[in-house]
């Protein structure tokens, strides 16, 4: 392990975290709303610590690299995103109100994995500018602060493809008809246009800058970090509020769709989008998840008119993404509709896109190697060619597919005995549990039960948050980026 090589790259990371956090302090000395440098204090101090640990890190990792060599770059992402979650964490410590050094990890690693689950209780007692690092948080995040790194940084050489392919679910498939870099500042610049586009359709339909940047920032992302304790619910009787939750949905779902077809769309590669299968299944899927949650909740509560429609379409959506905004009491739907809303926790958005959950790719290689392992069982001597977007899949591809989907499940179910023991004192009911657990490792943010859309994660044990927030980060990096640093033989210096 070349240790020079990681701290350099890490301090690098660090001083790009302090320049967000110090832009949101500056942010908190202008605020004409909050107390008036408020949130100065604990985010200049939060981002000079972050600063000055970057530089050090960058001092001790001084020279010239070539390259990032695989080991490292697999490290280098999992570390990065504990490091920034970390030091995310200060100005939720500092500020004043505050939270213990626990609860801010878990809010900061909420924030970063865009997950949305949160431990505060009273939003508005918070100073504004703390409110915005948080929604940074969740920007910064969602396409992946790594590939920010790459985008700006031309420096990475051979390193950038080993970061880009460690982070992401981006196929290096599709970006490799291009440098990497290339590609993440393309991606970076989709991102950053639907973000603005968002922004400014918010501000034309009431809502206040701050609000319209706190809400943009988490709905592209998919992250669901709401400045108000309602959440979406909050615009809802509103003249406007049917239109902010129709704008909000709209770009929950471009978000949560591979920000590649843009790429493609923009290069003018009518073919490849032909091909597009992924988000084809992906809008079949919300339109049956749509229908047959409305069905169940109309069998048991009566037609309720447009309302149902609106909150059951928002509510799915906000799910399947994993953004997590809140529109509706979902928690007093029937179990039914759990169930459904449990399904797409797991399931998540697309590829390569900010959405969180296993991916939809991943479901489409599963339903079509379990379809021909079934054929095979009468017509063993079969040949098959499975395809997903038309690219052909390989049986590495497929034993792999399916490696990953065995362990997620495996890894939630005995998640949620972990979570059983550590909440066993509290007498937490299961549906709490078995909602914490999904809802942190598919990124989604609100559960059921006490962590339903009308509570949140406080009530929980300081164990239980630790534990939770690995959920999150697992979630986020697939799992395979976060598992390599419990391996010794990843450590051993050459």
């Amino acid at each position: 392990m070349n240790y020079k090589l990681l701290a350099k790259v890490l301090g690098s990371l660090l001083t790009l975290e302090s320049v967000a956090m110090a832009l949101c302090g500056l942010f908190g000395l202008a605020d004409p709303v909050s107390d008036r440098g408020s949130a100065v204090a604990p985010l200049m101090t939060g981002a000079g610590m972050t600063f000055v640990a970057g530089i050090l890190l960058m001092a001790f990792g001084i020279g010239k690299y070539e390259r990032i060599p695989r080991r490292e770059g697999v490290v280098i992402v999992g570390l990065g995103w504990l490091l920034c979650a970390v030091f995310g964490a200060t100005p939720f410590v500092l500020s004043q109100p505050g939270l213990s050094a626990g609860e801010a990890l878990f809010e900061a690693v909420s924030g970063f994995t865009t997950t949305g689950a949160t431990v505060i209780t009273d939003l508005d007692e918070w100073p504004r500018g703390v409110l915005l690092w948080r929604a940074v948080t969740q920007w910064l995040g969602g396409l992946g602060i790594l590939v920010l790194f790459v985008a700006i940084l031309s420096t990475l050489g051979g390193g950038a493809k080993s970061l880009f392919r460690n982070e992401s679910s981006f196929q290096t498939g599709e970006a490799s008809s291009a440098r990497i870099r290339d590609t993440a500042l393309t991606l970076w610049k989709v991102y950053l246009v639907l973000t603005v586009v968002c922004l400014l359709g918010l501000r034309l339909l009431g809502m206040s800058w701050f609000d319209a940047v706190a809400h943009a920032t988490t709905c592209v992302s998919t992250g669901g970090f709401s400045p108000h304790d309602a959440s979406i619910a909050h615009f809802s009787g509103w003249r406007t509020g049917a239109l902010i939750e129709l704008w909000l949905l709209l770009f929950m779902l471009l978000a949560s769709v591979s920000f590649l077809i843009y790429v493609v769309a923009m290069q003018r590669r009518w073919d490849r989008l032909k091909r597009e299968e992924e988000a084809k299944w992906y809008g079949g899927l919300i339109v049956v998840s749509v229908g047959a949650v409305a069905a169940v909740v109309f069998l048991a509560a009566g037609p309720e008119g447009g309302e149902t429609v609106r909150g059951v379409a928002f509510t799915v959506v906000s799910i399947v993404s994993t953004t997590g905004y809140v529109t509706v009491d979902y928690g007093g739907w029937p179990v039914g509709a759990h169930f459904v809303l449990l399904g797409l926790m797991l399931i998540g958005g697309c590829a390569g896109s900010t959405a969180g959950g296993m991916k939809v790719s991943r479901i489409i290689l599963l339903v079509r190697s379990a379809h021909h392992e079934i054929v095979r069982a009468f017509r063993p001597n079969q040949v098959f060619r499975v395809q997903v977007n038309g690219n052909p899949i390989d049986e590495t591809a497929r034993a792999q597919t399916v490696l990953f989907v065995a362990l997620f499940a495996l890894m939630a179910l005995g998640s949620m005995i972990v979570i059983a023991f550590l909440e066993a004192a509290r007498g937490a009911q299961f549906e709490t549990m078995v909602a914490a657990v999904m809802a942190s490792i598919g990124n989604i943010g609100p559960g059921l039960g006490e962590v339903g859309p009308t509570g949140n994660y406080a009530g929980l044990r300081p164990a239980t948050h630790l534990f939770l927030a690995l959920l999150m980060v697992l979630g986020r990096l697939e799992l395979y980026a976060v598992l390599v640093l419990f391996v010794p033989a990843a450590w051993r210096k050459y």
